[in-house]
């Protein structure tokens, strides 16, 4: 098992830009920094990965569900991939990500620069409900108790149906989640709490729904043991960075070795787009974030 040690680090950033790290000494890594501008550009000179929309049956939610699949450029079913569930926010769906987010153009310059390990992303719909569309009241309770909802919809359902549809690894080490705002509250708490399905953990500027610390995290020294990432970003002029602080300010008092980045930024697509890109780097590979 590796041991954990807790290193800290502040540097600034662009013109008010702050990052915390604390994390585990492992093997030496290209340092990881913030995305540089055209990191999120179309290359039409590199190969590109392929999206399409897939369907599965929710037995918890009793009908068919849509989700959107990213599959890395030279994908192949020789060979068994990890697979990031990358989640969007209360008034988005499946393609928020893709509308607002150009995953796919940030995965494929990555992978074209030798950045990434291969990898499947799955976009699904977080709002469990059988009229999951994104219209009239986001805030009603229902559509608010479906985000809670999606936790058995993802491991009960869409998580098997992408492990028999794709060749994949079904283990927690080779398993993400991430997302923004109120996807990255869902990835906290469905993340955490599941420890036995997701060794990598990723909530970009996560909201109000996030769980208070001590229910986020009961057992310290249990998430220490089975987490390789955890990462925590934001804006430093994001409202809802109350709820990501008050996670990391926990995280520290219990020696939980994860990244908290604050970058200079509001709630919206500029800080989401350079979480992703810093978090997929780091994904299913040794992490040395204290050379940060």
């Amino acid at each position: 098992m590796i041991k954990w040690n807790r290193h800290l680090s502040i540097r600034q950033m662009l013109l008010a830009g702050m990052l915390f790290l604390f994390s585990m000494p492992v093997s030496s890594q290209q340092i990881v920094e913030p995305a540089s501008p055209g990191f999120d550009v179309v290359n039409v000179d590199i190969p590109h990965g392929k999206i399409d929309t897939i369907s599965y049956y929710s037995e918890t939610v009793g009908t068919i569900r849509k989700a959107i699949a990213y599959t890395p450029p030279g994908y192949t079913k020789n060979k068994k991939y990890p697979v990031l569930y990358l989640l969007h926010g209360i008034g988005g769906d499946e393609r928020e990500w893709l509308n607002g987010g150009k995953p796919q153009v940030i995965l494929d310059n990555l992978y074209a620069a030798g950045k990434l390990v291969p990898m499947i992303v799955v976009m699904p719909n977080g709002r469990a409900m059988k009229d999951d569309r994104a219209i009239g009241n986001v805030m009603s309770k229902d559509k608010i108790d479906a985000f809670s909802t999606f936790e058995k919809d993802l491991l009960n359902d869409l998580i098997p149906f992408v492990e028999k549809k794709f060749r994949t690894h079904k283990d927690p080490e080779h398993r993400a989640i991430a997302g923004l705002s109120m996807g990255g509250g869902q990835s906290l708490n469905f993340g955490l709490g599941n420890l036995q399905k997701f060794a990598w953990v990723g909530g970009f500027s996560s909201a109000p729904n996030t769980r208070v610390p001590q229910d986020l995290v009961p057992d310290p020294a249990k998430a220490k043991e089975m987490l390789k990432l955890l990462f925590i970003s934001c804006g430093a002029s994001d409202n809802l960075i109350i709820y990501s602080k008050r996670t990391h300010d926990y995280l520290i008092q219990n020696q939980v070795p994860h990244i908290y980045f604050i970058e200079p930024g509001f709630h919206d697509f500029k800080v989401w787009k350079n979480g992703l890109y810093m978090f997929s780097q780091m994904l299913f590979k040794p992490v040395d974030t204290a050379s940060f």
